[in-house]
């Protein structure tokens, strides 16, 4: 059976609109530049457009340094002469596609092939966001997938097309190059969602309680979407005198500038607790690195602080203009801390003074500290009241009554408020738990190996005063 003629491509010509117009339903029309310097008579505009079932528009260019002056963001399939010579180096094409967009980590091809898909190589380089397809009068299957590895979309031997295959070929490289497109930007965003979350999660606090009797637990919702930290922020330490430190905090606005102070103010908090710091002289200090650090002189910051005795039965109260935290005591309804003497929000009023609250917290209690994300959440999806402190109070207890604590009744809290506000909150939310148990203590207590007597001296010399 005789092989049929090669086929060129031809040169661009004007097509009338009512000749290539496609049926009503088809695909949108379809842009191909051909790179050929031999731009004979053969396969027209029309030809492809009948058999796509599509208007398909030609452009031509002689060489690569042409091609680069027509290859322009409509384009949508590129048919490259494989025997072009590749230009010299310092011409360059001029493409405003040379560079980003997935071809960057292109392989290269085998040494072997080098030289015979040096074409390819430079258009996929100038080119990384268009369908490549090969032209080619030789029929070399290893050269063909080597072309493929390297990033063509096809490989197409010149003595075996016709109309019909060629836009066949051309719809089909288009789409899979959209695939492939679609795919390279999945997987870089989840690459980069992922590099982000361990960031954010290595940015989060990691309690220091080691040796303390108090349980912690901690709840933590930021509002940006897709984001783990927010601008709220909250930290616990225990000093070495045995003084439990427990702070949270929030600065005003919702975007990473924020989530960054707020960082920075926790662990400039953390710093200054285990360097002897508390009460005002903590805040002030607080106060000068959140001048020094934050954006605009808009910017402030709410923060609450409490310092729990080492046995665990008194604590100290600081308040920035936050709201004060909700204590629970064994058999007693839950209520708010005094906190009628609170000092501003940090960042308002210079020279400001943030005074000291003595609070007896008792045997058995719970404190919770949060942010105003946890009471500002509406009652119901359409209502414009708001939770609020007090019915925050209602709820916890309801929940008290129920048996709950610890975790559980973190993550019922922050729950039945996402509800009641009827989706998501805007608002970044942090909570978190700070308790005391006797029987807990008492528990541990029996479990601990007993001291020897030149252990239980040295424990008694060095037990941190009250």
């Amino acid at each position: 059976m005789p092989v049929p003629a090669p086929i060129p491509v031809p040169p661009q010509r004007d097509v009338p609109a009512a000749e290539t117009s496609p049926a009503a339903g088809h695909a949108a029309d379809l842009t191909v530049l051909v790179i050929e310097d031999d731009p004979a008579s053969g396969i027209t505009g029309p030809e492809l457009s009948a058999a796509a079932g599509t208007r398909v528009r030609i452009r031509t260019a002689r060489n690569l340094t042409e091609a680069g002056r027509l290859l322009t963001d409509d384009v949508d399939c590129i048919l490259l002469d494989l025997a072009l010579p590749v230009p010299t180096a310092g011409t360059g094409t001029g493409s405003p596609f040379a560079c980003g967009g997935g071809g960057d980590h292109r392989p290269e091809p085998a040494p072997h092939r080098a030289e015979e898909l040096a074409v390819l190589t430079h258009v996929l380089r100038i080119a990384p966001l268009h369908a490549v397809l090969v032209l080619t009068a030789r029929d070399d299957a290893e050269l063909a997938a080597e072309a493929v590895r390297v990033g063509a979309q096809d490989y197409l031997f010149r003595g075996e097309l016709d109309a019909r295959v060629l836009s066949r070929a051309i719809r089909y490289a288009v789409e899979r190059k959209r695939a492939d497109i679609a795919q390279h930007q999945l997987t870089e965003s989840g690459l980069r969602a992922q590099e982000n979350a361990r960031l954010e999660r290595g940015l989060l606090p990691t309690p220091l309680l080691e040796g303390s009797d108090l349980s912690f637990a901690a709840r933590y919702r930021p509002g940006r979407s897709r984001a783990l930290l927010g601008g709220d922020f909250y930290d616990t330490v225990r000093t070495p005198d045995g003084t439990v430190h427990a702070m949270i905090g929030d600065v005003c606005g919702h975007g990473p500038d924020e989530a960054a102070l707020g960082v920075e103010l926790r662990i400039a908090w953390r710093a200054l607790t285990l360097a002897g710091l508390c009460g005002d002289r903590l805040l002030s200090t607080l106060q000068q690195v959140l001048e020094h650090e934050r954006q605009s002189e808009e910017v402030f910051a709410t923060l609450c602080t409490v310092d729990i005795a080492p046995d665990g039965r008194r604590a100290g109260l600081c308040l920035a203009g936050h709201p004060a935290p909700l204590l629970a005591r064994h058999g007693r309804p839950a209520r708010l801390l005094p906190y009628e003497d609170g000092g501003p929000a940090l960042g308002l009023l210079p020279h400001a003074r943030w005074p000291r609250r003595q609070v007896e917290l008792g045997g058995e209690w719970s404190l919770m500290m949060y942010t105003d994300g946890l009471i500002e959440g509406r009652v119901g999806a359409g209502s414009s009241q708001r939770l609020g402190q007090d019915g925050m109070v209602a709820m916890v207890n309801r929940q008290l009554e129920q048996g709950l604590a610890g975790e559980e009744l973190l993550e019922a809290a922050v729950t039945e408020v996402r509800e009641r506000h009827g989706g998501e909150l805007t608002d970044d939310v942090a909570v978190l738990l700070l308790g005391r148990d006797p029987e807990r203590i008492r528990r541990r207590g029996r479990s601990a190996p007993r001291p020897g007597p030149a252990s239980t001296a040295s424990a008694s010399a060095q037990r941190p005063p009250l």
